[in-house]
């Protein structure tokens, strides 16, 4: 049985991981635009943009393959859809195309880009 993170260890897992999806994400053309945006109504882990498109990203890390299935659900996608609603203003007044996207980051896999899965 793996034993429970520190609150600490936690959030450098977290962040590790959301290096890794900007990583990702460069390689694929995006820009990012910022990293952690807070928002009153939550946060959002990544921005980014290319072209005429911004996406605003969730990023979540998980040990395994396994656990990244469950690593998401519809009350934390719902805070991200509110949070980047509050900033869309600021980092996608001109987007043609505006999404929410999840990266699932685990050891030794390649970052899991799932596209598009919130619609407003």
């Amino acid at each position: 049985m793996a034993r429970k993170l520190s609150r600490i260890e936690a959030e450098n897992k977290g962040r590790r991981a959301e290096k890794i999806a900007a990583w990702w994400l460069r390689l694929h053309g995006w820009q990012i635009l910022t990293m952690r945006a807070k928002t009153p109504k939550g946060e959002v882990d990544i921005i980014a943009r290319r072209g005429k498109s911004v996406i605003f990203v969730e990023v979540k890390a998980r040990d395994n393959e396994q656990a990244l299935g469950t690593a998401i659900g519809e009350y934390q996608l719902k805070r991200v859809a509110a949070a980047a609603q509050f900033l869309i203003p600021k980092y996608a007044k001109n987007a043609e195309n505006i999404q929410i996207d999840v990266i699932w980051v685990a050891p030794w896999r390649l970052p899991h880009h799932i596209k598009n899965i919130w619609h407003y």
